[in-house]
């Protein structure tokens, strides 16, 4: 029987193409438990791996009963029951749930183990247990910033609440939450005190529990909300679609998974960066928060967060208060000394630095100074390493820069505050990171391009500056957001560019390919280029009045495509209206469409009047004219209407059940674009050979004798077709604008480097940049204030 379950799983591991160690990354389950399952030679086999498997497989009902029946003949008899799909089981120390239908227990299931796969690789990346953890201890808030005990262990009218114990360390973050009732937790501490890193612990190790949590803990950054436009509903929905792309699917109700998992009380938003909220919008984002009842974990600085609770007279309802404690000088001295690995083998000469002989650690020198509790330049030094952010900078500094002496960090005539010494230790984290070798291997083994440190920094602070432009600092770094920061004059003249050389580039085309074929006579080059050049101009400048139409509505900003054409319309159980979805799309793309017709027919009378030999009187040219208006008008915009209008019909949510990274979404946008380009061109093409015919007989007598001769539009589809759709996918979408704007311009005026990508990604792997979903954010949002100060200084 053993032989049946390894053919089994073999063949629903071949029907959705998944290697075995494709396999063993979406399930957890290691590549050899899965190979000796698949050849047989596994005989204690566990229903849990089982179901592990089967949720990385995707199968249904019946062949996941199918695996387990035959599990129970493989072991024999055994009376093992075959469970529903994949329910997130309940935790009894969580507020109960109502059990959730299979296909969003599937979902939920799946977004839990994302969220794992994902924080276990930051943590790992962010190097939190080298060489272990630093210690993140809390005690209670004062009790002016939590509810009543009373409340927060949800007690009836005239009982008595017991003691809340709220005090503990990294450790016994879940124990802690698990102790209150209300499930609503407020982290408070200083900057850089950890609360980030616990708020990842916190989400790891309620994933990692024997019984599954009800609710799946998602961290979100709200440093960007505006309580005042968006709800939270759908600051959490909009969040999961932009990292989890595959949740955009449809449920029967007709909204998407995301929303629907949000909706079902199945996930468990941890809130991260209250504080970075504008400080103008905090109180409305903690009034928000106190309309719900939502079970949530929240992080601020206190200091922020307390100026909340005076200005809404309370504290966020139902919620106890932890608040981050200071590293002690105990705490350096058990962590600094083991991260200088140079004292490892004994030391090498001098290489260590501040030691007195052979094996001696760089830190020995500061740590017997700090011990010496009186002193101003050791009190002041204790003062700014009481957080893990500063702690971690010096290290990076100091025992990961051979040649640097941390006594120098004692120096009270350098380093007269703890603000000097705070700054230098900011300052000095970027330069170190990218001096630290000449050239390094990146974590895959591949070599990792050598970068001067000032460019570097450059770079880094024109991004973070980007993120200071607006009412308040944004965090999150999207690849599809870098242009935006530009003037808007820029961005119009990139488009008219663009649009411009697309539309010239297809015209030459089309005139090169029918003048070889022999359908047309030779005109020479002369008469070519400049009809080409002629219409591309006219028609890059309706594309440069479109896009500022748009911007002057705000919605220039091209999101990141999260779908995919498929070959069948929408399906009715999800609640997607064709009609509707058509009709939404057909309007918007009917105005758009229309000025690029407007332009093209402007194009034309031009061309006409400068390559024709006879002379016409202004009436009879502006008759001209304004006829060519109105029809190109309506045929280009009837075929942009038409054609994108059906595209909206038989569009699908892209099937990525991997969590999306900023490298990963700009990869499948790209091949997005391209399909799109493939797709679009013939269709537009065809499309305003149809839409001439009808709208030319529509208006044939009413206007005069029209012609549409088949070879003009074959011609003009043609030419339009390739040109509007490369036009489109380079001004009009996220990948486009990323292409054109934050690979091409933005480099060529110095404000970043020709390879953006690696550049970026070169910077999260050097530990600059972090990632968070499909964005990067700096290391700490202090670090990125430097480097935007810095930028513009």
């Amino acid at each position: 029987m053993t032989d049946e379950l390894g053919a089994l799983l073999r063949r629903l591991r071949k029907r959705i193409r998944l290697t075995q160690e494709q396999l063993a990354e979406r399930s957890t389950v290691s590549v050899r438990t899965i190979r000796r399952l698949e050849t047989g030679r596994s005989t204690d086999h566990r229903l849990r791996t089982l179901h592990l498997l089967a949720d990385a497989l995707e199968v249904g009902t019946e062949e996941r009963r199918q695996l387990t029946d035959t599990l129970d003949r493989a072991q024999e008899g055994a009376a093992v029951e075959a469970p529903e799909p994949a329910p997130i089981a309940p935790d009894a120390a969580t507020a109960p749930v109502d059990p959730p239908a299979g296909g969003l227990a599937d979902a939920a299931a799946s977004l839990a183990r994302e969220v794992r796969r994902r924080w276990q690789r930051e943590e790992g990346h962010r190097r939190v247990h080298d060489p272990f953890p630093l210690p993140v201890r809390w005690q209670a808030v004062p009790a002016e910033l939590m509810d009543r005990p009373e409340n927060i262990q949800r007690l009836q009218p005239g009982a008595t609440p017991q003691d809340l114990n709220l005090s503990g360390d990294l450790r016994s973050v879940v124990e802690t939450y698990r102790s209150i009732a209300s499930r609503r937790l407020v982290i408070l501490g200083r900057a850089g005190s950890g609360k980030s890193v616990l708020a990842i612990k916190f989400a790891l190790d309620l994933l990692a529990a024997p019984a599954a949590p009800a609710r799946v803990p998602v961290i979100f950054s709200i440093g960007s909300w505006d309580p005042t436009t968006t709800t939270l509903r759908d600051l959490l929905v909009g969040r999961l679609l932009r990292d989890h792309p595959h949740l955009a699917r449809r449920v029967p109700s007709g909204s998407t998974l995301a929303a629907a998992l949000v909706d079902a009380d199945l996930i468990l938003p941890v809130l991260d960066g209250f504080d970075e909220i504008a400080e103008a919008l905090r109180a409305a984002a903690l009034e928000t928060l106190n309309a719900t009842s939502l079970p949530l974990v929240l992080t601020s600085r206190r200091d922020e967060y307390a100026r909340a609770v005076r200005a809404v007279h309370a504290p966020l309802v139902w919620a106890a208060g932890i608040e981050l404690t200071d590293l002690t000088v105990e705490d350096l001295t058990a962590y600094l000394p083991r991260t200088d690995r140079l004292v490892a083998h004994g030391g090498e000469g001098d290489g260590a630095g501040g030691g007195e002989g052979a094996g001696a650690g760089v830190w020995d020198a500061v740590l017997k100074r700090l011990r010496v509790r009186d002193a101003p330049e050791s009190t002041r030094l204790a003062e700014v390493l009481r957080t893990p952010l500063m702690v971690i900078l010096a290290r990076t500094m100091y025992s990961e820069a051979p040649g640097k002496d941390p006594e120098e960090l004692l120096d009270t005539a350098r380093f007269p505050t703890t603000g000097h010494l705070e700054e230098h230790l900011l300052a000095g984290f970027v330069p170190t990171v990218y001096r630290r070798r000449a050239l390094e291997r990146a974590d895959a083994g591949r070599e990792r391009r050598n970068r001067d440190p000032d460019q570097a920094q450059r770079w880094l602070g024109y991004l973070a500056h980007s993120l200071s432009q607006g009412t308040h600092d944004q965090q999150d770094l999207a690849w599809w957001r870098l242009s935006q920061n530009l003037r808007v004059s820029t961005r119009v003249l990139n488009t008219v560019l663009v649009s411009t050389l697309c539309m010239a580039v297809a015209n030459w085309l089309v005139q090169l390919l029918v003048t070889v074929s022999g359908h047309v006579e030779p005109t020479g080059l002369g008469p070519s280029v400049s009809y080409g050049l002629l219409g591309g101009v006219c028609s890059g400048a309706a594309f440069g009045v479109t896009y500022f139409a748009l911007a002057v509505f705000g919605r220039t900003t091209a999101v990141p495509s999260r779908v995919r054409l498929r070959l069948t319309a929408a399906d009715r159980r999800t609640g997607r209206s064709p009609v509707r979805t058509f009709f939404n799309r057909f309007w918007f793309m009917l105005l758009g469409g229309s000025v690029l017709g407007i332009g093209y027919s402007w194009a034309v009378a031009l061309v006409s009047v400068l390559g024709s030999e006879l002379t016409l009187s202004h009436t009879e040219l502006m008759k001209i004219v304004l006829i060519n208006t109105l029809l190109y008008g309506l045929i280009i915009g009837l075929t942009a209407g038409l054609i994108f209008g059906l595209l909206a019909v038989f569009e699908a949510p892209m099937d990525i059940t991997a969590a999306a990274t900023p490298i990963r979404l700009l990869s499948v946008n790209r091949t997005a674009a391209g399909r799109q380009l493939l797709v679009l061109a013939p269709a537009l093409g065809l499309g305003v050979v149809l839409c001439g015919y009808a709208v030319v007989h529509l208006f044939q007598g009413l206007l005069g004798t029209l012609l549409w001769p088949l070879r003009g539009a074959v011609l003009l589809g043609a030419t339009g077709g390739l040109g509007g759709a490369m036009a489109y996918v380079l001004a009009f979408t996220a990948w486009g604008q990323w292409l054109t704007l934050s690979r091409i311009w933005l480099p060529m005026t110095r404000r970043l480097p020709w390879d953006t990508v690696a550049f970026l990604e070169d910077a999260y792997q050097r530990g600059v940049l972090r990632q968070a979903g499909a964005v990067y954010q700096f290391r700490h949002i202090r670090l990125q204030r430097h480097l935007a100060q810095s930028y513009r200084h």
